[in-house]
């Protein structure tokens, strides 16, 4: 069981490391919602993020999905 904390509107900040498949380098992305749906590639659970990439010049850019390790949005406290 997880704990996930991630509020709509939140910017988040995501290395490509810490995406799965990134088909470029790092993202900035103001979250619009998070799928429930629970993906399990490889030793991590994984769950989908959905918002609007923001660019070095803090505009609003395409919207886009991807896939987070749930590590990224666990609350402070949890024990990993």
């Amino acid at each position: 069981m997880f704990d996930l904390r991630v509020r709509l509107g939140a910017v988040l900040h995501i290395d490509a490391a810490d995406r799965y498949r990134p088909t470029d380098g790092p993202m900035t992305l103001r979250v619009t919602g998070v799928r429930l749906v629970l993906n399990r590639p490889e030793r991590e659970q994984w769950i989908w993020v959905e918002g609007t990439k923001v660019n070095p010049r803090h505009q609003r850019g395409e919207r886009t999905q991807v896939l987070v390790p749930t590590r990224l949005l666990a609350s402070k406290g949890e024990v990993r």
